[in-house]
């Protein structure tokens, strides 16, 4: 059985250390706007990541359905369209993701 003492000081040391890490952006973010590295990730880092998650979740939902990807494509399609035509982005994601649940159920 594990010592009592020795689980707390685990416990006290790994909260502290997630503390830290979450707290260390906030503490160094005076010297990390003025960074030129920073300064460019944070020019298309918000892009990517997002484009990643977006492809994640369509390939998981593709690869689940046996008809296969056409729904999240033609979902992610009229996405994209609005966007263009548009140009506002709560319209189009409210939109793709209305066709998307509308495809998936009623197919």
């Amino acid at each position: 059985m594990i010592d009592h003492g020795y689980a707390m000081a685990a416990l006290v040391a790994m909260g502290a250390l997630t503390f830290a890490l979450r707290a260390l952006p906030f503490v160094a973010a005076h010297w990390l706007k003025k960074h030129p590295f920073v300064q460019r990730l944070g020019s298309f880092l918000p892009l990517a990541i997002m484009t990643l998650l977006v492809v994640h979740s369509l390939a998981g939902a593709a690869a689940a359905d046996a008809k296969g990807p056409w729904l999240e494509i033609l979902s992610v399609a009229m996405v994209v369209a609005l966007q263009w035509w548009r140009g506002n982005p709560l319209l189009s994601m409210l939109s793709g993701t209305a066709l998307y649940v509308v495809l998936r159920n009623g197919l």
